[in-house]
């Protein structure tokens, strides 16, 4: 691999630019976590809007995918992360100026753009980049960046809504110089795309989705175990916070921010320990994980126990971590070489969906029931999820028999 020469940059400098830009990008997914509330009573609308509202990013991280997912492998790893830093500007320009509801729908959907076009453009960079070339080290490092990131977001804004003026302001001007910022330093780093396109008319935006029927199987128990992980995610990105308030009585963003930045980094701190685990064992740990985290999650608000909602979220933080590295992990292991692409493209599709469809389901539920029925009924549709995943996980291992 051949890469552009600047002077004083080495390759392991590079490499912390690329896992900042991708913390950086996602940061600003989780950043209005602690702020939702906030938004809830300054525009008065409803828990079935806020789960809309949150659900809007995966529109977002879905165009990303489909149209953009092969960007950064035609003009460069640099040339598609700047515009994904531009396009999270606007995301958080639309929340520092929102005067109605409708400036929330706007701001997600940019934000999910952002995260997905990043996302893809710095995994392969922060690959490329890696001085042993270790491709499953890589993907860990991507992984720890990006969970480190969603853990900062929430932290940030719950911090400083509660303690400093401004709180629907304050910290999206702080994300904004961040992301000046790093900008600035991909300057600095060098592209590792050898052979860029030349002209714009030779960049193809045909999305390229598929499993190849080989590995089908050995698909379903990664894909499974993406989309319960991420539901899990889902939940405590947007429900949390109302969560604390309503059952708890723990109105302070603080304490959201800090409830959900917990999970993010106890995951991240889980996934950086999974490099001597292999793929296979640390997927099924973290589908094991998950029912118990879960079950701890709705006792916390049946009991109106804040214990059980911090037990709740470690176990869930080393589920998520544990399971969302070794599910793709996985993806890579049986994914063939020359359909990598698609393969990735589809277990992502799985992720986002997991991350928003039964959110929205419980903003639903909840207004015909009750958020306490709502949330049981999630519980235990995820616990099954997960039950799925583990047993497909025992009857489809990955093997050398799935690859092409």
């Amino acid at each position: 691999m051949k890469f552009e020469k600047r002077r004083g940059v080495n390759r392991a400098s590079a490499l912390w630019i690329a896992g900042l830009a991708m913390a950086i990008a996602f940061a600003g997914s989780t950043l209005p976590t602690p702020l939702y509330l906030l938004y809830r009573r300054t525009f008065g609308f409803s828990e079935i809007t806020l789960t809309l509202i949150y659900a809007a990013y995966v529109l977002g991280n879905l165009s990303a995918l489909f149209f953009f997912g092969r960007l950064s492998d035609q003009i460069g790893r640099k040339k598609t992360t700047w515009p994904a830093l531009a396009v999270g500007a606007m995301s958080t320009l639309a929340f520092l100026f929102a005067t109605a509801t409708w400036w929330l729908f706007v701001a997600r959907v940019l934000s999910g753009f952002a995260t997905g076009l990043a996302g893809g453009a710095a995994t392969a960079w922060i690959a490329e980049l890696h001085p042993r070339n270790d491709k499953t080290q890589s993907a860990v490092i991507a992984i720890t960046a990006n969970l480190i990131g969603l853990a900062a977001g929430p932290l940030m804004a719950g911090l400083l809504a509660t303690y400093e003026p401004c709180p629907l302001r304050l910290s999206f001007l702080i994300y904004l110089a961040a992301l000046v910022l790093v900008a600035a330093a991909i300057f600095a780093a060098p592209e590792t795309l050898d052979s860029p396109v030349a002209s714009a008319q030779e960049i193809s935006l045909r999305p390229r989705l598929g499993v190849p029927k080989q590995i089908r199987s050995a698909f379903i128990s990664p894909a499974v175990t993406a989309f319960a992980i991420l539901s899990l995610v889902g939940f405590y990105s947007a429900l949390v916070p109302g969560l604390l308030s309503l059952d708890l009585q723990q109105k302070s963003p603080a304490v959201s921010g800090m409830v959900v930045f917990g999970l993010f980094i106890v995951a991240a701190i889980t996934a950086a320990s999974t490099q001597r685990l292999k793929s296979h064992t640390s997927m099924i740990a973290g589908l094991v994980l998950l029912p118990p985290s879960l079950a701890l999650l709705i006792g916390s608000q049946v009991a109106h126990s804040i214990s059980l909602l911090i037990l709740a979220t470690v176990l869930g933080g080393v589920s998520q971590g544990f399971g969302y590295c070794g599910s793709l992990q996985v993806i890579n292991q049986i994914a063939p070489d020359d359909q990598r692409s698609e393969v990735v493209s589809s277990y992502l599709i799985a992720c986002y969906l997991g991350n928003s469809v039964p959110v929205v389901g419980i903003g639903f539920l909840s207004r015909l029931t009750s958020s306490t029925i709502a949330h049981l009924a999630f519980g235990v549709v995820v616990a099954a999820f997960a039950a799925v995943g583990l047993l497909a996980g025992i009857k489809y291992p990955p093997d050398a028999d799935h690859r092409a």
